[in-house]
């Protein structure tokens, strides 16, 4: 709270800013430096995700089960690849501006019995990927979203909770 307080009242002394390619320095009537933002990459390849929520297909986003972990790797060359819990996975993908396609993923055909729903999540899951036709990236998330704007996958940075 404290921090936010502190970034709120640094905020209403802004008089300028200087910007580059890199970052933005919010700076005082003195020149003196309030607050500096660091440009972040919006592209996808070369990154490295966790799943933590998916339409399962009945109008509802769902977390991921329990026990299990479903990732997602954007290579440079246009592969993505990943563990859907109990197989693997792999797909290409393309991007143009904040549109994105992925060709059908396939998976290799282990089946799992624990924990409990992994197959059907398995399914629904590599589903709902293949309806994404738009992403979104903030930060450490990622946001994976369907033509008509409905969510379809839901990611984090690897390696934050």
């Amino acid at each position: 709270m404290r921090q936010a307080e502190v970034f709120l009242s640094a905020l209403t002394m802004v008089s300028e800013y200087k910007k580059d390619t890199q970052q933005l320095i919010l700076l005082d009537a003195n020149g003196n430096a309030l607050a500096t933002f660091m440009a972040q990459s919006s592209k996808l390849c070369g990154t490295s995700w966790r799943v933590t929520g998916y339409n399962n297909g009945k109008q509802a986003v769902v977390s991921v089960v329990i026990g299990s972990e479903l990732t997602a790797d954007f290579k440079a060359d246009g592969n993505l690849g990943g563990s859907a819990s109990c197989n693997s996975y792999a797909a290409t993908y393309a991007t143009s501006g904040k549109s994105i396609k992925f060709d059908q993923a396939t998976a290799t055909k282990k089946t799992c019995a624990r924990p409990a729903g992994v197959m059907e999540q398995e399914t629904q899951y590599l589903k709902a990927l293949a309806t994404a036709a738009t992403y979104r990236m903030d930060g450490d998330r990622l946001e994976l979203r369907t033509a008509d704007g409905a969510l379809a996958v839901t990611l984090s940075a690897a390696g934050n909770p």
